[in-house]
């Protein structure tokens, strides 16, 4: 692999780090101010810890893709899949409740949805491209 492609693929894992620890963070601690802050309020569950648990998740992938960052990508073929599938499982839901009409803010589609989309294929060239490396 060449020194710029290794470098941009651990660039991707880092920024995927950061995203996802970032709003890990932030849906587990203090899931009502982020729906504050979109004006979402009235769609908050009764039960908050459903937040929380997203939260929770949000940062375990988070801690999945600073792993793939840190280590070697060749080795981390099956995390880099379960990261790629995570960020298609997002964006295909937030597409789908977009179609029809029930996604409770235009930010879950346009800036995590799309931001998904934009890890999922990146992530997806990723495991493809290691996938042939090792064939070759």
């Amino acid at each position: 692999m060449s020194a710029s492609r290794h470098k941009f693929y651990r660039g991707l894992f880092l920024a995927a780090t950061i995203y996802d620890l970032s709003l890990g963070i932030i849906f587990t601690f203090f899931p009502r101010f982020a729906f504050q802050t979109l004006g979402i309020t009235d769609q908050l569950p009764v039960f908050g810890g459903y937040l929380s648990l997203i939260g929770a998740f949000l940062f375990v992938i988070g801690v999945a893709y600073l792993l793939i960052y840190l280590s070697d990508l060749q080795k981390n073929r099956d995390l880099i899949t379960v990261g790629a599938l995570y960020k298609a499982a997002y964006c295909s839901i937030a597409f789908y409740y977009f179609a029809i009409g029930q996604v409770p803010h235009i930010a879950f589609v346009t800036i995590f949805g799309m931001a998904d989309l934009v890890f999922f294929i990146l992530m997806l060239e990723c495991r493809i491209y290691l996938s042939r490396l090792q064939s070759a």
